[in-house]
């Protein structure tokens, strides 16, 4: 890092705090400080909407996903296009028609208190641990990377972000946003495209492509119909559907970005941007670890991602076992790159004989770091996985000056723009779903006001709380969606009954949300099957359970 580097960043830093408490001015009462009054424009919300859902855990752990398994993780997101157009015919009508500010408002006035008060506090309790992750996995990567204490990233990304939020509420989220994704957009543009000038001369495009699809890198679909096997086209199409209808159609995070648009449409549009602009960032950002795993193939990559891992690695284990898992790593990275290099020499001619020599030397290469992994793991009883440092060790270690503080600041504005939005949800669903259900605060808008803001800040620590306390993770990215998958699709369930099924009541409701929930928790303790399918799993026993219920039961259901 150089002074122009952090000169950047810091630029950052001070710029977007200065607009979030710029833009946040005005606010009189909790309607603007949650849904920014409802007069925010469709090309704003949408931007908000996708730097809300995209965190700094999509550029460092899709990146460093990417550079191990390639593309396979893009089939996630095929199913949002179909959520988003479902969405736009269904749920977001009916919040915009019963003028809501949190999506669990409405689900007590098609069933009862209990069912909002269980699916809010389900939001409450999945979305606050995450903010925390979302949080810890960026800074933890960055203090190691730049060699300062993990606690000294954590405070400054996330004081910066409640600073502006407990200030400006959701209008300062939105045009923040809208900052922060045209920085992202920039960076990864500028990380592709350097990524590709930094490829050895002789060594074209093609030639990466060709030596990233034999190594699997560029591999996207599978088309096995197995529930256990992760990233599938089915998963894809179908529990990506779900997820993506459970996320962006029942998570507070989400639906407080649209229902702060001028009208219904405008809403609409925020949502169809979201699903033409996303598959495409997704897959720009994969290819851009792709293209860092092919760069590595002619420029010194470590024997661990993780530098505090190496270190203790050195000083713990025996000298001489150290010093040959050196040798044969060095070794193999040698011979890989002479491997790769034959091959996009003798590809067109020879194209069998160049595969099968870069695919022996590429065993080889990993096969040794294996036997370092394996000897990490077997000091620390745990295991090891360090594919969340690829790309920040990338930044720091091989972009031109400024460009390195660029990204770092595109992975600052990314962990912010996601924090921010996620914060004030958590503030106007404890606010709008308890504190103003039970407690009479007295004092009118001005009074719920200063207190929204003190939630805000409570919230905010308390991420903070989690993010100084959460342990060692694998792939960020995963975690996130695994840790989401165990709750989305049972309150899913519930909003499909109550959109879909008229004569459920708050009984079949509530029954079924309990019944889908400890579903999801029986399938992820005794099965193998894969977390994405998670969300089909508890939406469908939450509507078969609720849909049983509401025919043998005498309860009316409220109209909608």
């Amino acid at each position: 890092m150089t002074s122009l580097d952090w000169a950047v960043l810091l630029a950052y830093l001070v710029g977007i705090v200065a607009l979030g408490f710029l833009t946040g001015r005005g606010n009189r009462g909790t309607l603007d400080y949650f849904l920014a009054g409802r007069r925010m424009p469709w090309w704003a919300v949408g931007l908000s909407v996708m730097a809300t859902q995209i965190s700094a855990i999509t550029f460092i752990g899709t990146t460093g996903q990417a550079y191990g398994d390639g593309l396979r993780f893009l089939v996630v997101y095929f199913g949002l296009p179909f959520a988003m157009v479902i969405l736009c015919a269904t749920l977001v009508p009916f919040f915009y028609g019963a003028r809501v500010v949190t999506a669990y408002e409405y689900l007590e006035r098609r069933f009862d208190a209990r069912t909002r008060t269980a699916t809010s506090l389900l939001f409450l309790l999945s979305r606050g641990l995450s903010v925390g992750v979302t949080l810890y996995a960026p800074a933890l990567v960055l203090a190691v990377i730049f060699g300062m204490p993990e606690r000294t990233t954590i405070l400054l990304m996330g004081g910066a972000t409640i600073a502006y939020v407990i200030y400006g509420g959701n209008r300062a989220v939105i045009w923040t946003d809208v900052a922060q994704m045209a920085v992202i957009w920039i960076g990864i543009f500028v990380c592709v495209g350097v990524a590709l000038v930094q490829l050895p001369a002789g060594f074209g495009l093609r030639d990466a492509l060709a030596l990233a699809q034999t190594a699997g890198r560029l591999r996207t679909i599978s088309l096995t119909p197995s529930l256990t096997q992760p990233y599938t086209l089915w998963s894809g199409l179908v529990a990506g559907t779900f997820l993506a209808l459970s996320y962006f159609g029942c998570d507070q995070s989400q639906v407080q970005r649209y229902l702060s648009s001028r009208s219904l449409t405008h809403s609409r549009l925020s949502l169809i941007m979201t699903a033409v602009l996303k598959i495409p960032m997704q897959f720009l950002i994969l290819l851009t670890g792709v293209l860092v795993f092919v760069f590595y193939h002619f420029h010194p990559a470590p024997l661990l991602w993780n530098p505090a891992e190496a270190a203790r690695l050195r000083a713990l284990a025996p000298a001489a076992q150290v010093q040959r898992l050196d040798e044969r790593y060095e070794a193999a990275a040698l011979a890989r790159r002479e491997a790769a290099w034959s091959f996009a020499r003798t590809r067109a001619t020879a194209p069998q004989q160049a595969r099968e020599r870069y695919l022996a030397a590429a065993g080889e290469f990993d096969a040794a770091r294996r036997d370092a992994i394996q000897l990490v793991e077997a000091q620390t009883a745990r295991p090891y996985n360090d594919c969340n440092y690829v790309f920040p060790t990338y930044v720091v270690s091989h972009l031109p000056r400024g460009v390195a503080g660029l990204v770092l600041a595109v992975i600052f504005a990314a962990a912010m723009s996601s924090i921010s939005g996620e914060l004030n949800a958590l503030t106007a669903a404890s606010m709008v779903d308890f504190v103003q259900r039970f407690f009479r605060l007295g004092g009118g808008e001005r009074r719920a006001l200063l207190v929204s803001r003190v939630i805000t800040g409570l919230w905010g620590l308390f991420a903070c709380a989690v993010a100084l306390r959460a342990g060692q993770l694998g792939s960020a990215i995963e975690i996130v969606n695994r840790f989401g998958s165990y709750f989305y699709g049972s309150i899913l369930g519930v909003f499909a009954l109550a959109v879909l099924t008229p004569r459920v009541g708050g009984r079949g409701a509530f029954l079924g949300l309990l019944v889908g929930m400890a579903s999801v928790a029986t399938v992820a303790a005794t099965t193998r099957v894969h977390f994405l399918w998670y969300n089909v799993i508890g939406a469908l026993v939450v509507m078969c359970v609720g849909v049983l219920v509401g025919r043998f039961s005498s309860e009316r259901a409220r109209a909608r």
